[in-house]
């Protein structure tokens, strides 16, 4: 899809794990098309060169670096912190940064596929939606994962805190992806009346730096079947600037259009049952 100028000219997009893959896509398409960015990652270092591209390519581009490690969860509140006080408004969160294949516990002892991929990002939506409520008209973008759709049911102690790590495989990130969606239809539910719109889209298969984990000969085979950032990176621009489905808040959505979940993300219970026990996590 097309994105036009005049659906995202001085809009401020936040988009996490901007350094490298989709995000880098997403971040240096919509400042391509003079929207404000904030580049968020951990690395200051990592994501320079980013802002180096996109400052040659359009000089009066305003695109920012944010601190933040959204696996670390008093990372997320410092770096929600510092961007609050600014007083920025902030109209759509890309929750982009992800991860899988780990086998590492984050400071606060999650897993990190699941502190990465679901409950730092849920925490850094809860924390910015204040100023997102602000907004003429806000977005917020999951970006999941057609892997959700291998899931049969979510094991609630994956949201525990461990003292010893496990290898995190391909069933535990398709749980953080479902994780995804049904955060964006619980959260389309709660914000009902308000004009925040959520959703969870499918990227496609892309050759990004999430698999970074896995042991490099596997890393290269895998790239050589996957499509680009920029192709992966087509739905989550759609999904936040499209005018077309501002009424489609809490969907899933594949190739820029909606498309079926796995049918646990339609269980409204399950919804709010990980609402809760991530909110608990969070807080504990």
């Amino acid at each position: 899809m097309s994105v036009s100028t005049d659906q995202v000219r001085g809009r401020t997009f936040l988009v996490t794990g901007a350094n490298s893959g989709i995000g880098r896509a997403v971040a240096e398409a919509l400042a391509a098309r003079h929207a404000n960015v904030i580049l968020a990652g951990r690395s200051a270092e990592r994501m320079q060169p980013v802002l180096d591209v996109i400052r040659a390519r359009q000089p009066s581009a305003d695109a920012r670096f944010l601190h933040i490690d959204v696996s670390d969860l008093a990372s997320v509140r410092t770096a929600t912190g510092a961007f609050l006080a600014t007083g920025e408004p902030l109209d759509v969160l890309i929750n982009n940064a992800g991860v899988a294949g780990t086998q590492a516990l984050t400071r606060e002892g999650f897993d990190l596929t699941y502190a990465t991929n679901h409950i730092g990002p849920f925490l850094l939506t809860q924390l910015l939606l204040p100023r997102l409520l602000e907004s003429p008209a806000a977005r917020i973008v999951n970006v999941a994962s057609a892997a959700h759709l291998r899931v049969r049911d979510i094991p609630w102690s994956v949201l525990e805190r461990r003292t010893v790590p496990g290898r995190s495989g391909f069933l535990d990130y398709a749980i953080t992806k479902l994780m995804n969606v049904l955060h964006a239809r619980e959260l389309a539910r709660r914000l009902t009346g308000t004009r925040v719109t959520a959703y969870a889209v499918h990227p496609g298969g892309v050759a990004t730096n999430i698999w970074r984990s896995l042991p490099g000969p596997v890393q290269w085979l895998l790239k050589h079947f996957l499509l680009s950032n920029e192709q992966g990176a087509r739905t989550p621009l759609y999904c936040a600037t499209s005018p077309d489905i501002a009424s489609g808040t809490g969907r899933y959505y594949d190739k820029c259009r909606e498309a079926k979940p796995n049918p646990l993300a339609n269980d409204a219970g399950l919804a709010r049952e990980l609402w809760v026990r991530t909110e608990a996590a969070v807080a504990g």
